[in-house]
């Protein structure tokens, strides 16, 4: 269990953060800065949330769900593999996780039209909202991916997949929170040329 009972510790004023394996490292470090964007695209799914929870229930709840999971995300990146043992199990992203997200896409993807063009970022408030989480989702997903490649770093292939996923799936309740696509603002090539 968490247990927070209190929240400014000082450790972190000569800006390093403690990682879930107890080392340090620089909070402008890739690893921190992979799990801060994780925080950063689940704030963001928090914001869209405010905007569905009376329009669209199943698609808030999916979201509930996935917010939890991407605090198993932030864990699984707080406490790098590398490959001494713990005094404990880490918390890890698995591929159930993976395939609920999955599920809910195919969910959603089923009730949309097919797509005639890109989608601008926009519609509806739950649209545009779903949209920015969207592009920060794939941020953190650039960042897993530039740490994966670091020497010495590890990130599970599981986590990779599910940040991935979660995109997909931001992208499909984006149109979904656009009357099934009905009212996505599509891409016009060069309209105002």
């Amino acid at each position: 269990m968490v247990r927070l009972n209190k929240i400014y510790t000082r450790t972190g004023d000569g800006g390093t953060t403690g990682l879930g394996d107890g080392t340090r490292r620089g909070k402008d470090d890739l690893r921190v800065e992979a799990f801060g964007t994780v925080d950063e695209a689940n704030a963001c799914i928090g914001m869209a949330r405010v905007h569905l929870a009376a329009t669209h229930p199943e698609i808030d709840a999916m979201l509930f769900r996935i917010q939890n999971d991407m605090f198993d995300l932030g864990a699984d990146l707080s406490t790098p593999d590398t490959g001494k043992p713990l005094d404990y199990e880490p918390l890890r992203i698995i591929g159930s996780q993976v395939e609920r997200v999955e599920h809910d896409i195919d969910t959603l993807n089923a009730n949309l039209q097919p797509l005639r063009s890109f989608v601008l970022n926009g519609g509806t408030p739950a649209a545009a909202a779903l949209h920015l989480a969207r592009t920060v989702a794939r941020r953190a997903e650039r960042l897993m991916v530039a740490l994966s490649r670091q020497p010495g770093e590890h990130v599970n292939p599981a986590a990779l997949r599910y940040i991935n996923r979660v995109s997909d799936l931001l992208f499909v309740a984006a149109r979904a929170a656009n009357d099934n696509g009905n009212a996505d603002v599509l891409w016009v090539p060069g309209k105002n040329r």
